[in-house]
């Protein structure tokens, strides 16, 4: 299998360079959509080839994209229909913001000794330097790591290019497993783990809930205020919330790691499968935005993805009565749980615990029976 990271790499453009760069980006765009509008009336077309043979040569004459750059204009196009078909979502879509994206060794090269790229535009490539952080230097310079994609992302003040790195690493053989790690999400607690000694470990999150509810009392009162100076201070404040949770998830899932590698040699985490859960659950109206706001499944991506890097498997059960359920007798009654107290209680063997750790061995006790229904099925 492959490990896939993404880089990135803030390019120090010269005035003319950016001008070569917005040129290109707004030709991108432009082609986008009317590639977008070529594939909707012809029923959402999805084809990449079939695609192409419709609008490459426009795509030359009339919007003077090079050769690589309307074969990726018409790969882009073609997975967003792709995704629209198997979302059942079928719409027009609309590009507001170029996707130009560069193929490596056709339209991009990377010259890491002297920390410059080779990218492509409408009139001839340039050759641009860059800045890069420490941390992605070993993705650079390991030849392990081989360049894949690359996308060209405006910022406020130029450009960053976000390059695509991979290499091949072995699957992580879930049978070999020493130690099963239960790991329960929620909002009170991020995330709650425990192993097959019913050691824990808890990531609380109230103190994440206040700070999100000061972000979003701060973006109401600018929105109510309406003044010029309170517009400029809600763009700064834009995306701040997503970029604080996506740190917050980034330590949850660096602990989560971190627990199951002290449990075992060979560990294995077991998560709640929590796909469309917010369909399938009633919440309170002043509850909504709090539930549905919060990022659970980006918390189980960043852990699935630092997972692969340190060859741990990841597994994924199902997320009914884990919290009903007595990890001791296996009594499953809805009475057993008090969701205001955070706590549970057996109402047959009166076993008590906190909710979110009997929802964590829950977890890892269905990873375990999995487990075991695959040893069988492969023996």
């Amino acid at each position: 299998m492959e490990l896939v990271r993404t880089i990135r790499l803030k390019l120090l453009v010269s005035p003319e360079q950016k001008q070569a760069l917005d040129t290109t980006l707004t030709a991108n765009r432009n082609a986008l959509n009317f590639t977008s509008k070529v594939a909707f009336q012809n029923g959402g077309l999805s084809t990449f080839k079939k695609l192409q043979q419709l609008v490459y040569r426009q795509l030359r004459e009339d919007f003077g994209l090079k050769s690589q750059m309307a074969c990726n204009v018409c790969s882009a196009v073609a997975s967003t229909y792709a995704s629209a078909k198997s979302n059942k979502r079928m719409k027009l879509s609309s590009f507001s913001h170029s996707k130009l994206v560069y193929s490596y060794n056709r339209d991009y090269t990377v010259e890491t000794d002297k920390h410059s790229v080779s990218i492509g535009t409408l009139d001839k490539r340039i050759k641009v330097p860059f800045l890069v952080g420490e941390n992605y230097l070993p993705y650079l310079l390991s030849p392990d790591w081989l360049f894949g994609s690359a996308e060209l992302v405006p910022t406020h003040k130029g450009y960053s290019l976000h390059v695509t790195v991979k290499r091949a690493i072995d699957e992580p053989n879930l049978t070999e497993c020493d130690a099963m790690i239960g790991v329960d999400r929620g909002m009170n607690f991020l995330a709650v783990a425990t192993n097959q000694d019913n050691k824990t470990m808890f990531f609380k999150g109230r103190s994440i809930k206040e700070k999100k509810a000061k972000l979003v009392r701060q973006r109401k009162y600018l929105q109510r205020k309406g003044t010029r100076s309170a517009k400029r201070k809600l763009k700064k404040l834009a995306g701040r919330e997503n970029r604080f949770m996506t740190d917050i998830n980034h330590q949850v899932a660096n602990e989560v790691i971190k627990f199951a590698k002290a449990s075992g040699s060979r560990p294995c985490i077991v998560l709640e499968d929590l796909t469309n859960i917010n369909m399938r659950t009633t919440v309170r109206l002043r509850d909504r935005y709090w539930r549905f706001s919060w990022a659970f499944g980006q918390l189980e991506s960043i852990i699935r993805y630092k997972a692969v890097a340190e060859g741990i498997p990841v597994l994924s059960v199902s997320p009914k009565y884990t919290s009903q359920k007595c990890p001791k007798c296996g009594h499953t009654e809805k009475e057993n749980r008090d969701k205001k107290k955070h706590w549970f209680e057996c109402r047959k063997c009166h076993y008590k615990l906190n909710d979110d750790l009997v929802g964590a061995r829950n977890i890892r006790d269905r990873g375990r029976e999995v487990r075991h229904e695959i040893e069988i099925t492969s023996a």
